[in-house]
């Protein structure tokens, strides 16, 4: 199953500038937190589709994703990335942005390691690769994160009399052989 979007450096280039535009600083480990989280979260709520191609592994510090953790070790990297995210993509980071970008990377740091996708790499092993599918059993569960529905939420949007209606992508019905 392909990833949503084309590489890891789109989603962290997607975090920094959004710290930015919230006049925030972002460590390189709470972006690496954030990145784990989101492919946590994403494999849990796409049936275990990652969000991006990247192998996190079981770090002593956490889990890291090794290739945008060397490349942001001294600062923002001068690559090329792409700023537009495709379909969905957007609005899924929008929502782990708002439920855990004012966490501290402290405190992200200790929520990450709590996870039974962590622990079981760990056990394994210095640098040992976290999976998708214990990712996905992790956030699936919520053990020791927020739940899948606190942090991706459908879109809500309000009739003219303010009534809730929640938005999906329209679909065109299937034709019907003979109507």
């Amino acid at each position: 199953m392909p990833a949503a979007v084309d590489n890891a450096f789109d989603v962290a280039f997607w975090f920094c500038d959004t710290a930015l535009n919230n006049n925030e600083y972002l460590q390189p480990q709470k972006l690496q937190r954030l990145m784990f989280l989101a492919q946590g979260y994403h494999a849990a709520a796409h049936g275990g589709r990652r969000l991006m191609p990247a192998i996190f592994v079981a770090s002593e510090m956490g889990p890291i994703e090794p290739h945008t953790y060397a490349a942001f070790a001294k600062g923002r990297p001068d690559i090329e990335v792409n700023l537009f995210m495709p379909e969905g993509v957007e609005p899924f980071l929008e929502g782990i942005w708002r439920r855990f970008g004012h966490i501290s990377a402290e405190r992200l740091t200790r929520m990450a390691k709590s996870t039974l996708a962590y622990k079981s790499a760990r056990e394994r092993g210095q640098r040992a690769e976290i999976t998708i599918e214990s990712m996905c059993l992790s956030f699936t569960r919520g053990d020791q994160t927020p739940d899948l529905n606190q942090v991706i939420r459908p879109r809500v949007l309000r009739t003219q009399t303010g009534r809730p209606v929640t938005v999906t992508a329209w679909a065109p019905a299937p034709i019907r052989k003979g109507a």
